[in-house]
């Protein structure tokens, strides 16, 4: 699977001061959504953060500006024709309400055609939470919680009569959605590094987004890879259940191998120092079981793990993960509309050649 990871806040998903054009905006994300669908991208989705004025500061004023990525995906859900779009959503700030997001999910999925799902997220950071007036749970209660929410939703969306539930965080009397959705239910998504987190997404995730447990290192995570992976599909196998999973690779790539590696010191050279700086204390505040073993400087690269070369070199990255039991990748680029333009036209005929996508028409 091809995924866009939309750089719906300012500075995307790199720490960089090196000049580029990736915007934030709701018109620029929706250019980047509908060029990935002629592309043939399967999904596309953005992060959900909750950050006090001057996002993570910096030169940059890292992610400052931040779209909603629920709203936003039903927006370019009504917008395109058919790529799959993930609204992520943070189920226990407020809280959420069961009801709310079983009712507005089964509205997005009619609006978008059966092309809607939900990337659900319990927050690591202790400062999200207070702003809503809340204390962060800990952390194996935040999946527990997850799981009784997502179990109501899915009984929600059954709809076999009017729910009546007392649990140990929600209720709910004679409650009931119509219209469901039009396809079973909507796609549900989680990002997990835990054993809890995979209890969770094993019970309700039908793709898993993961983090590389080494760091961003391509050689590094690769050699992981395998037994991480494994973990996940394995909890999900214990349900009788199967999962996808998905890693999120920055691609740097150019006609040469040296040009490409270039471009990514240029990247990592102009590092937004004071916003990684911020950017890793928060994480290091919280208590994220991802991204334990990734370095502050890969910050201004961004993304899980590093795929960096000539268009021969990154597919051949891209197969070796698929090797390892990764089944797709959410891309995230340093300059969005010229490096996705790249991809598509030098990248994705590898890919098709190497069988790991069906071969399309080029836009």
């Amino acid at each position: 699977m091809l995924g866009l990871f939309l750089p719906l806040q300012t500075g995307g998903w790199s720490q960089s001061t090196l000049p580029r054009g990736t915007d934030w905006t709701f018109a620029y994300n929706l250019e980047l959504t509908r060029r990935a669908e002629e592309w043939g991208f399967d999904i596309a989705f953005g992060l959900s953060q909750w950050l006090p004025m001057g996002g993570f500061g910096g030169e940059t004023g890292y992610r400052e500006n931040f779209l909603d990525p629920f709203v936003s995906a039903v927006a370019l859900a009504s917008a395109t024709r058919s790529i799959l779009l993930l609204g992520t959503v943070h189920v226990l700030y407020g809280p959420w309400h069961p009801l709310h997001l079983a009712k507005f999910l089964a509205t997005a999925d009619h609006i978008s055609g059966g092309r809607f799902g939900a990337n659900i997220v319990t927050g690591y950071a202790g400062n999200e939470p207070a702003m809503f007036g809340m204390t962060r749970p800990e952390h194996d209660k935040r999946y527990a919680m997850a799981d009784e929410f997502a179990a109501i939703c899915e009984d929600l969306w059954a709809g076999a009569d009017n729910l009546t539930f007392h649990g140990e965080h929600w209720s709910l009397e004679e409650a009931y959605v119509s219209p469901r959705p039009a396809f079973g239910r909507p796609i549900l998504v989680s990002a997990s590094g835990s054993p809890a987190g995979f209890s969770y997404a094993a019970k309700h995730s039908d793709i898993v987004f993961v983090s590389s447990p080494a760091g961003e290192d391509f050689d590094t995570a690769i050699a992981a890879m395998p037994a991480h992976v494994r973990s996940v599909k394995d909890a999900a196998r214990a349900e009788g259940r199967e999962v996808r999973v998905v890693i999120n690779p920055t691609i740097v790539t150019a006609p040469t191998r040296d040009a490409a590696e270039a471009r990514y010191r240029a990247i990592s050279d102009h590092a937004d120092l004071e916003s990684i700086r911020n950017f890793t204390g928060r994480h290091a505040g919280g208590d994220s079981r991802s991204w334990l073993e990734h370095s502050a400087r890969g910050r201004a690269v961004g993304g899980h793990l590093h795929v960096v070369g000539s268009p021969a070199d990154v597919a051949d990255k891209l197969a070796r993960l698929h090797e390892s039991g990764i089944d797709g990748v959410q891309i995230t680029f340093y300059d969005y509309v010229p490096e996705l333009e790249f991809f598509g036209q030098e990248v994705l005929p590898l890919l098709e050649k190497a069988g790991l996508r069906v071969p399309r028409e080029a836009p």
